[in-house]
């Protein structure tokens, strides 16, 4: 058994540098590479791109842009790559490598998962009543595809077998890194913290950058993002890890930098629900070390659920976004003005053609602070803006017709009245549908270069909510005045289809109480009425000394489905550290002096 496995995190989405892999290869001083690029809806694009020609419907930058030019120097030294790169179609993925590595003369070992396309299914998911996991609404029409999220034992499996590079379908982000530590430590099914800690690792590279301050609240203490370091997680046999980067790259590796992606998009802190193990990241400590170095400990974890989550992704009509830009006084009037004319003009012309009216429409002035600020937007006057409509309709022609009727606001609209990048396209509109499935149903194919592998996926018990205990309430007492919410913390934000997760970190664990007291969910949800429509519920973590917020029916359908420019809720973080507190002089005198 090895004292360390270390890991670097070289992709954090499809589409993600080229040169993470070069850049882990050459400074990172690592055992594996993995590599994540897939979203929710990024199946659907890929099984569109498979429609069109059976042999695609995988990420292709992986093998064409990422692997092939170091794919010699890789296996010459060792270095192991995990990948879902294979998407839709890992077979077809896995084909692609080959083809490339035997024209350079090379014949790694590669390994491939399969199960996790359920499509096949679809007949017997709508017969058996299938619904979706947040809204209880039944299976949609016109679904495009079904994955469920496989764990890592099949990546292991894999590795055990000698695969050099392991290509998968969907599977947890964080199982990539997962799998290569159960087949170097020898960890077992039912050994849930180092299960737990092990996923938090590959939970805190898989977005890439983002771990190694990409993102990070205090922007302006984070040197060099041109040539920023990708993440790498030094792993040890007893579930700790240490987050560093390359050597003589950019970016920054510290505490509120960890913890801001260690929280992100994790739901229930202590019930965050993974294919082979149940986390809670509630009493996680995060602490420095030298040389751009934290170590992260005290992850707990309990057995996995019965269940797999299943994302589907189904077409749900066509949008389309159209941009003017305003100059001038009262910039943000006249861009109000035009958007109401076009969609008034337009909709006189959609009637006329008996095409009905728009599903939903969307007017954002950009640099008015109305769209994301609402009622706490500061009177600017600016006289720059960007006006932004949004539309979505059931036809595709419905929309032509909206683009067509943009342009003509050039000389019909306000003075100033610039900035038009041509007729918007329509685009079709992918839902997402999250459902679950019991692993009972769930065949997972292991196979290293064609041989099968033999292997049988952990079952997981009924699931059962963890007891959040009830915070100690702190007496704050004292003289107060007003500052800000970023005085006292930092926050990141992201999506779960329509639910906005944010996590706000006290910057000081004296801070904590204040958190506690003034960042309720009362006072979440009324600083985001103009955005929010649905609950909001708050999840504490003394350990890390933050707070999670689940804000549902807050990003108007999420991912394509929103017509909102901030689809994925990423900009919350930053509106919500906005937010007025009433701080103890004492409490306002540490953030002041931190």
């Amino acid at each position: 058994m090895k004292r360390a496995v270390r890991i670097g995190g070289a992709s954090g989405f499809w589409g993600d540098s080229s040169f993470a892999f070069e850049q882990l290869l050459h400074r990172g001083d690592v055992d594996y590479i993995v590599a994540d690029y897939l979203a929710e809806l990024t199946l659907a694009i890929m099984a569109k791109q498979k429609e069109r020609d059976p042999n695609g419907g995988f990420a292709t930058d992986f093998v064409a842009l990422a692997l092939r030019p170091i794919l010699g120097e890789l296996l010459g030294r060792g270095i192991r790559v995990v990948t879902n790169a294979g998407g839709i179609n890992p077979r077809g993925c896995v084909r692609a490598l080959q083809e490339a590595a035997a024209s350079l003369g090379l014949s790694p070992r590669i390994g491939l998962v399969e199960g996790d396309d359920l499509m096949p299914r679809l007949p017997e998911l709508r017969r058996s009543g299938t619904v979706e996991m947040f809204t209880g609404e039944p299976l949609p029409k016109d679904v495009v595809s079904v994955n469920a999220y496989l764990g890592a034992f099949p990546i292991a499996a894999a590795l055990d077998a000698g695969a050099d590079i392991v290509v998968t379908g969907r599977c947890a982000d964080s199982a990539l890194a997962l799998g290569p530590l159960i087949h170097e430590f020898g960890w077992g099914v039912e050994d849930y913290d180092l299960l737990a800690g092990g996923s938090m690792a590959g939970h805190l590279i898989e977005c890439g950058t983002q771990a190694t301050g990409g993102l990070f609240t205090d922007w302006r203490e984070v040197p060099g993002r041109a040539e920023i370091g990708y993440p790498i997680a030094e792993c040890y046999p007893d579930g700790r890890f240490a987050l560093t980067k390359p050597h003589d790259t950019g970016g920054l590796v510290a505490p509120l930098v960890a913890i801001e992606q260690l929280l992100y998009e994790v739901g229930d802190p202590r019930d965050y629900l993974l294919p082979d193990v149940t986390c809670d990241i509630s009493e996680t400590d995060v602490s420095a070390r030298d040389g751009d170095t934290v170590l992260v400990s005290g992850i707990k974890g309990r057995p996995p659920t019965d269940s797999l989550k299943v994302s589907a992704i189904h077409l749900d009509g066509y949008r389309a976004t159209a941009m003017l830009t305003m100059v001038g006084r009262d910039a943000a009037e006249k861009a109000a003005l035009v958007g109401a004319a076009v969609l008034e003009r337009t909709r006189a012309l959609l009637r006329r053609g008996n095409l009905g009216d728009y599903s939903e429409t969307n007017v954002e002035i950009l640099g008015s602070e109305q769209a994301s600020y609402g009622a706490t937007a500061r009177d600017t006057a600016a006289r720059e803006v960007v006006l932004r409509i949004s539309v979505r309709h059931p036809l595709r022609d419905a929309l032509e017709l909206f683009a067509r009727e943009i342009a003509p606001f050039g000389t019909s609209g306000t003075p100033g009245t610039t900035g038009f990048a041509g007729r918007p396209k329509p685009q079709a509109v992918h839902r997402l549908f999250s459902f679950l499935t019991p692993k009972d149903g769930i065949e997972v194919a292991v196979s290293v270069d064609g041989r099968p592998v033999p292997f049988s996926m952990a079952r997981g018990a009924p699931y059962r909510p963890a007891a959040a205990p009830a915070p100690a309430p702190v007496p704050l007492a004292g003289p107060r005045r007003k500052i800000a919410l970023r005085d006292i913390a930092v926050a990141r934000s992201g999506d779960k289809a329509d639910i906005s997760h944010l996590a706000i970190i006290a910057r000081d664990k004296a801070l904590y109480p204040l958190l506690l007291e003034q960042v309720t969910e009362a006072r979440i949800a009324d600083h985001f009425a103009h955005l929010v429509k649905g609950k909001v519920r708050r999840f504490d973590l003394p350990g890390p000394a933050s707070v999670i917020f689940m804000m549902h029916e807050a990003l108007d359908g999420g991912g394509t489905a929103s017509l909102r420019s901030d689809a994925l809720g990423k900009a919350m973080a930053e509106i919500a550290l906005d937010m007025e507190i009433d701080a103890p002089e004492d409490l306002a005198a540490v953030s002041s002096a931190i």
